[in-house]
């Protein structure tokens, strides 16, 4: 009988210690947020991303052009350091091929263990007909070697950070749109630096989800989880328990999301950031964007509203990067009407 007690009360221990932690409630505190550049260098402005190249110094990216997708949108570039912006500068044009110019989109800016800063970026018509292209600075971006066009059937990270799962080997969630019926697919590619190779990896997707834009989020040593924008009004949810090497479990989760970008942190092996647009898909695929917000979970899957990084009738605020910087700062840049990149910076308490 004394056994019995003394095993329910362990039980009801456990059961009380688990309802605690997952009531545990974060606030974000010291909220900061400015536009990169006002007035922004060109008419628009689109698909941020940012990466630490020093302690507490960031280094951001985004195309700007005349409009997505216009003849002269090329890639811009700014640093952060000491609560200011430095002047955007144009570090890389459209591209002239065959008497037609390309536009440029979505750059992704890494960071790896060997120091290499990389600008991962597309050129084509369109999301449909684009193709991959990095430069890499040996610098921390002060200057940077040539474009180069990565192999036939490679697009790189196609809208978030990668991550780098043994020295040297960087894992990043790419994604196509097909030509024909806009169909949608993730995958992942394996980049290795030494060899300088890439290997692509498919995502077992037995409900045919139609998803793009990966992003990643680290669980433990050899498990990952991928959560990627779709066409489903929810946010949908993959994970590897191999470091990246297969994907299985292609789900949605209970987060509603418009049909847009999204980006993830982890803050540690129980708490987890998303940055998300969390209303359902309106009747065009910009509708929706006008609420952006920041959510909080510990397992990756339930999900909590942390604060509004935006809240209106009317706007598009989308295509969030979020990153944590040496000094436990979390960093957020997303587009701001199409016009400005807007940079929000708080603390979690």
């Amino acid at each position: 009988m004394i056994l019995k007690f003394k095993y329910t009360a362990v039980l009801f221990a456990l059961v009380c210690f688990s309802c605690l932690a997952q009531k545990t409630k974060y606030k974000a505190v010291n909220i900061e947020s400015n536009f990169v550049a006002d007035p922004p260098v060109t008419a628009a402005s689109h698909a941020a991303t940012l990466v630490e190249i020093n302690p507490n110094e960031i280094t951001a990216a985004w195309f700007g052009g005349k409009y997505e997708g216009a003849k002269d949108v090329g890639i811009y570039i700014s640093s952060y350091k000491n609560k200011k912006w430095s002047a955007p500068q144009n570090i890389i044009n459209p591209l002239i091929r065959n008497g037609d110019t390309l536009p440029c989109w979505n750059p992704v800016l890494f960071k790896s263990k060997s120091s290499n800063l990389y600008l991962f970026y597309k050129v084509g018509k369109n999301p449909r007909e684009w193709f991959g292209a990095m430069m890499v600075s040996k610098d921390n971006g002060k200057t940077w070697g040539e474009a180069k066009y990565l192999p036939d059937g490679i697009l790189g990270p196609i809208r978030n950070k990668p991550i780098e799962t043994t020295p040297g080997v960087i894992i990043c969630g790419s994604s196509t749109e097909t030509v024909d019926k806009n169909i949608w697919n993730v995958h992942v590619e394996e980049y290795t630096e030494a060899s300088d190779s890439w290997k692509k990896i498919e995502i077992e997707n037995p409900k045919n989800l139609e998803i793009i834009q990966p992003t990643f989020l680290i669980h433990s040593a050899n498990q990952i989880q991928m959560l990627s924008r779709s066409k489903h009004n929810k946010v949908v949810s993959s994970w590897s328990n191999d470091n990246g090497k297969s994907w299985k479990k292609t789900d949605t989760i209970n987060v509603v999301n418009s049909n847009s970008g999204i980006d993830a942190l982890t803050i540690n092996k129980k708490l987890f950031l998303l940055v998300n647009n969390p209303l359902p898909q309106g009747k065009d695929w910009f509708y929706g964007r006008n609420i952006l917000d920041v959510e909080y979970s510990n397992d990756g899957l339930k999900w909590t509203k942390l604060f509004d990084l935006e809240h209106e009738e009317k706007g598009e605020f989308s295509y969030p990067a979020i990153i944590q910087t040496t000094d436990q700062k979390i960093h957020v840049l997303y587009t701001h009407d199409r016009k400005f990149i807007k940079h929000t910076v708080f603390e979690l308490k």
